[in-house]
């Protein structure tokens, strides 16, 4: 089991910098932002992703994915660096969900070509709000194309979706690339003239939300899963350091 970070919360350190501070986090695996708000944008990527992600491995890093676009750049980009997977999510526009799941599949249609080209993955990864939320959307969506084409599994959103790790994890099975560990609870929000609603997720740590993170690592070894696990360093408050909670989480499950 490879036991990663989101690296989102530093996408602004270079490669020698992040891997120290992964590693002594306790990581062994990072997924890696490549935005135009991180240290490696998608305009630098071919030329810099290959000598960061070699910076990750001399600290004892292994990069898991990076979180990127789907153009020709990213898969050789990663392919270089020897990434196995771009990780995307599904977007909903505001032609309504139908027509965004057609639009989202008929790019991935048109890059399964570029992964085959290029040996990477293409990891889809529900999402609450304006995006395919659950994992069976993400599954439907993925029907029919190339293996390399995997769910990646989040738990916060799992339960934001009101589903059961019990019945979304065997579902996926076949599909599962990377297991995201975060959790999420809800907490009011200002009371308006709606009848209800005056809520909004607020993510938490491991023992604090609507997730079973225990229950979902027994579920994952009943399966064999043997793949990523990536905490994602998502946490609404901001008073503890993220180093510090991510530290206490790893520790919860590790231990």
């Amino acid at each position: 089991m490879t036991w990663s970070v989101f690296t989102k919360p530093w996408a602004h350190l270079p490669g020698d910098e992040l891997g120290r501070l992964v590693a002594g986090l306790g990581f062994t695996g990072a997924e890696v932002p490549v935005r135009d708000t991180a240290y490696i944008t998608p305009a630098t990527a071919e030329a810099a992703l290959s000598g960061f992600m070699a910076q990750l491995r001399a600290e004892g890093v292994e990069p898991i994915s990076i979180a990127s676009g789907l153009d020709e750049s990213a898969f050789a980009a990663a392919a270089a660096a020897r990434v196995p997977m771009i990780r995307i999510m599904a977007d909903l526009g505001t032609d309504g969900y139908a027509a965004s799941v057609r639009r989202t599949r008929a790019k991935l249609e048109g890059v399964a070509s570029l992964a085959d080209q290029y040996g990477v993955q293409v990891g889809v990864q529900p999402h609450h709000g304006k995006f395919v939320s659950s994992s069976l959307g993400v599954l439907q969506l993925l029907e029919g194309l190339p293996a390399a084409f995997k769910v990646v599994w989040d738990a916060a959103h799992d339960a934001l979706a009101g589903d059961d790790p019990a019945i979304t994890l065997p579902l996926v099975a076949g599909r599962l690339g990377i297991v995201n560990l975060k959790n999420v609870t809800y907490i009011p929000t200002r009371p308006t003239d709606d009848l209800g609603g005056a809520w909004k997720p607020w993510f938490v740590q491991a023992s604090e939300g609507l997730a079973n993170w225990s229950a979902i690592l027994r579920q994952l070894k009943a399966q064999n899963y043997t793949g990523p696990i990536c905490l994602t360093g998502q946490y609404s408050d901001p008073s503890v350091a993220v180093e510090d909670r991510l530290k206490a989480d790893l520790n919860s499950i590790t231990t």
